[in-house]
């Protein structure tokens, strides 16, 4: 179940980020991010009440939702709307990527989680091989550029979805389902994007464009619904820190989007980058056991003490 998780998360994460491309234009970010999770909102609850699941919570509850949303589901991605407006859907998705190291961190400060050797590794393998890929985008930084701007807006959404995430494993913890609290959660940012869109910029309230209503439509129902349950549900079943990994497989989703719609073409760089990020993922992931096999270790013994020697 956590590699269909995973997978899903991958796939369909890594894809949202050229959808989001077909957001920008006539219509402001802020009202592009409220239609986007007021219907994802819908969808969720309509199926928590078809089903039958307690929709009721105590108003203390209600306050994590409403944290949760803010975090998770309006500030963050207010901050990656404006970024692809400067920035490849490629290089957004490697700031995001360091979502890795920030939920090792947070995971240690909030739920007392150790770091271990393997995760940090893995971690930074898979680092080294986004930055190789997409090391002539790095070179061309600059804070006064544009380019600059993009990226100082993305690391801030990504800190920020970092903080959604302790919030998330605390609610789940608590004993609230994703279902329920990812639909509040959703309905409660889609509410704090409302003002802003109302008041903000100019333009087209909606646009009744293939591009744009089909965008939107993915990335409520697939991006949202499916994208962040399987997420959420992965998070609290192996813990943040092991879930981000998968915002280490984007970029490489994005680079095949981008190779079959936007004539991308590939590098030895790219190959070499690609296989590390691979590397780094299986020492991340694999399973202590399943290495043994394979390697034709030993497990370890067990340590010898009076008790056992009795037995």
């Amino acid at each position: 179940m956590n590699a269909v998780l995973y997978v899903v998360t991958v796939l369909i994460w890594g894809s949202t980020w050229l959808a989001i491309k077909g957001q920008l234009g006539d219509v402001h970010p802020t009202a592009s991010i409220a239609y986007r999770f007021a219907l994802a909102a819908v969808i969720l609850l309509a199926w928590a009440r078809l089903r039958g699941l307690p929709l009721r919570y105590p108003l203390r509850v209600h306050g994590q939702f409403v944290l949760m949303g803010g975090l998770m589901f309006s500030t963050n991605f207010v901050c990656f709307y404006f970024a692809e407006q400067h920035l490849t859907t490629g290089l957004v998705s490697i700031t995001f990527a360091m979502s890795l190291p920030v939920n090792m961190v947070f995971g240690r400060v909030f739920f007392r989680r150790s770091i271990t050797t393997k995760m940090l590794v893995g971690g930074a393998v898979g680092l080294l091989g986004i930055s190789t890929v997409f090391w002539p985008e790095f070179q061309n930084f600059g804070f006064s550029s544009g380019s600059g701007q993009g990226i100082v807006l993305s690391a801030i959404g990504t800190l920020v979805f970092c903080l959604g995430n302790v919030v998330s494993g605390k609610t789940q913890a608590a004993g609230i389902p994703v279902v329920q609290g990812t639909g509040y959660a959703m309905a409660y940012g889609a509410l704090l994007m409302a003002p802003f869109a109302a008041f903000s910029g100019h333009g087209a309230l909606f646009q009744l464009s293939l591009q744009y209503t089909g965008s939107l439509l993915y990335l409520a129902v697939f991006g949202s619904v499916v994208g962040f349950g399987a997420y959420l549900t992965l998070l609290g079943r192996i813990g943040g820190e092991r879930a981000a990994y998968a915002m280490v497989l984007f970029p490489i989703v994005a680079l095949l989007l981008s190779t079959m719609f936007e004539k991308f073409t590939w590098t030895a760089r790219d190959l070499a980058g690609v296989a590390l990020i691979l590397i780094g993922n299986a020492v991340m992931l694999i399973n202590p056991a399943l290495l043994r096999r394979l390697t034709g270790r030993p497990a370890p013994a067990e340590p010898t003490t009076p008790a056992t020697a009795d037995r």
